[in-house]
């Protein structure tokens, strides 16, 4: 890859909290001082050549944007794991314990340089938790430092990591290795999930990513990394402030529901009374419905015998029928209006048991009443705990920021001190080479009293026997044939000794450069074959030979002729302009 330079009432009080907290973990804990020892610098050995793909930075950013995307829609696995893939780890909760996404790069990845990987990191935390593309790419800068910083330390993320996180996690890949040669299958990166306490900018938890050893690192660096420092100062101290605002609002909301409660509950308990003294009454009245109804039944009794002994007067000789007669109409009348005293006690009945059943829905009506109040309460301590922790994240994130600043402030002192030193000339220009059994390494500038190298060129895989310049320009063949790596023409800015242009064809890495005048030369590599080629300064091939070169081919100008081997090994003479073979 080519560098460049996140009831009614109950249920509206839930849903405001929900908006509010949408992860739990709980908050994050500091790193203590005594970590910062045994700490080694942190500088990511990147590929710095020409490519044979050049990829854009939306092409790039786009491999986490798709992730983060998956991610966003609910995917607790998305990617290859031969390529770049997440995995979104997220479970129950665990004493102070951090949940995590983990960022694997498999072993087909083409991503060698640290500002390309940042950049797919940049692109997963835009679509996955709605950072901007600032905050995204800050962030993800601290989390490469962070996993460089801790990489395979199982026993620092096994005490800050829940036991799913490091169900996925081996000491072999965890973090992130400082060589890019070392990124494909050998990678796990830990990205911290926060609690989602200042809203959706407390996705990433920023404590765990920018602790006492990460700070550390970023002051190595010769600006001290002020700007970078800064802006996490900024979104810590918008992570307090969104918090607040949610503590504020959530406060604001318990205080209504509580008001609410109260009433309902006064009404809930109102509501119980009165269907108690219904119930009562209900119960007064069965039993005096009761009562008339024995009493009723007495009377039909006593009417009916008082009958029975009148129809055995009316047998015996010499009675007094009509007085009988006027007794026998006493008697019927005394039992009418028995069972008319007997109708109105049943009916008195049905309408108390009628009262008594409603006076007992009302009582269960109320019981479900308190019952949902109770757990309106509930929520409402619940959410009162989750206020008070919105509380103390603010408080948390405030307080980092506040004692960041300070040190900021201390090191910009020393950054503008270190300003006002002269800075040095250019010097001689120099070479090192990087490893024993290679011929690859860097331009640098030397002192020409100390012979100490002043500046270092970020280009890291120039073959050092071809360096040439031509008129203060510098030229050179760089690269590797590694991934989207290629070896290449290239030349080199004499000012910032960075690669400002390389070529298009593809050169033999064992080959050296020679020049002519404004012409290069230097053999390529087409087919599988090898070809003596020429080159004007703008790195555009001009022509090559039509038979091919020794892979040790050495070139020698003589007036008019390039003398050089084919395949074979036997000397040839050629045109330096067309690269045709001079014949008899």
């Amino acid at each position: 890859m080519k560098k460049f330079g996140i009831s009614g009432h109950l249920l509206y009080i839930l849903a405001i909290f929900a908006g509010v907290l949408f992860l739990t973990p709980p908050l994050a804990a500091q790193v203590d001082q005594a970590e910062l020892g045994n700490l080694g610098p942190v500088e990511f050995i990147n590929y710095e050549g020409p490519y044979s793909i050049i990829e854009t930075r939306a092409q790039i950013r786009a491999i986490g944007y798709t992730l983060g995307q998956a991610v966003k829609n609910g995917a607790a696995r998305q990617g290859a794991l031969g390529r770049y893939f997440v995995i979104h780890s997220v479970s129950d909760q665990d004493g102070f314990k951090l949940d995590a996404d983990i960022f694997g790069l498999g072993v087909d990845v083409g991503v060698d340089h640290i500002r390309n990987l940042r950049l797919i990191i940049q692109g997963y935390l835009e679509a996955a938790y709605g950072y901007t593309e600032k905050d995204a790419a800050l962030l993800a800068e601290y989390i490469t430092i962070y996993n460089a910083v801790y990489r395979g330390d199982m026993n620092f993320f096994s005490s800050r990591y829940k036991n799913p996180v490091m169900d996925n996690l081996t000491k072999e890949k965890t973090g992130l290795s400082l060589r890019y040669d070392e990124w494909p299958g050998q990678t796990l990166m830990v990205i911290p999930l926060g609690t989602g306490a200042g809203g959706p900018l407390s996705s990433i938890d920023t404590s765990s990513i920018s602790d006492n050893k990460v700070t550390e690192q970023l002051r190595q660096e010769p600006d001290m990394s002020l700007d970078q420092r800064k802006d996490m100062v900024d979104l810590k101290e918008r992570e307090a402030d969104d918090a607040s605002q949610q503590a504020a609002v959530s406060r604001e909301a318990i205080q209504q529901e509580e008001q609410r409660i109260a009433q309902e509950q006064a009404q809930a308990q109102q509501q119980q009374q009165q269907a108690q003294q219904q119930a009562q009454q209900a119960q007064q009245q069965q039993q005096q419905a009761q009562q008339q109804a024995q009493q009723a039944q007495q009377q039909q009794q006593q009417a009916q015998q008082q009958q029975d002994q009148i129809a055995q007067q009316r047998q015996q000789p010499g009675a007094d029928q009509q007085q009988l007669d006027q007794q026998q109409a006493q008697a019927e009348q005394q039992q009418q209006q028995a069972q008319q005293q007997q109708a109105q006690a049943e009916q008195q009945q049905q309408e108390a048991q009628q009262q008594q059943a409603q006076a007992e829905q009302q009582q269960q009506e109320a019981q479900q009443k308190q019952q949902e109040l109770d757990q309106a309460q509930q929520a409402v301590d619940n959410q009162k705990q989750q206020a008070a922790q919105q509380e103390t994240f603010a408080d948390q994130k405030s307080s980092e920021a506040q004692q960041e600043r300070q040190q900021i402030a201390q090191d910009q002192q020393s950054v503008i001190a270190q300003e006002t030193v002269p800075q040095q000339e250019k010097g001689i220009l120099g070479v090192s080479i990087l490893t024993p059994a290679s011929s690859l390494g860097r331009l640098v500038w030397l002192d020409a009293n100390s012979g100490s190298e002043t500046k270092r060129s970020p280009l890291n895989t120039v073959n050092v026997r071809t360096v040439t310049q031509v008129n203060s320009r510098i030229f050179a063949i760089a690269g590797e044939n590694r991934g989207n790596g290629a070896v290449r023409l290239v030349e080199i800015s004499g000012d910032t000794l960075e690669m400002q242009k390389q070529g298009n064809n593809d050169i033999a890495p064992q080959s050296l450069l020679w020049s002519n005048g404004q012409d290069l030369y230097a053999m390529i590599n087409s087919g599988g074959n090898l070809y003596l080629a020429r080159f004007n300064t703008d790195l555009t091939l001009q022509a090559q030979s039509s038979m091919t070169v020794h892979p040790f081919a050495s070139v020698l100008f003589s007036g008019d002729y390039i003398a050089t081997q084919r395949a074979d090994g036997s000397a040839v003479l050629l045109n330096p302009k067309d690269m045709s073979e001079v014949r008899n």
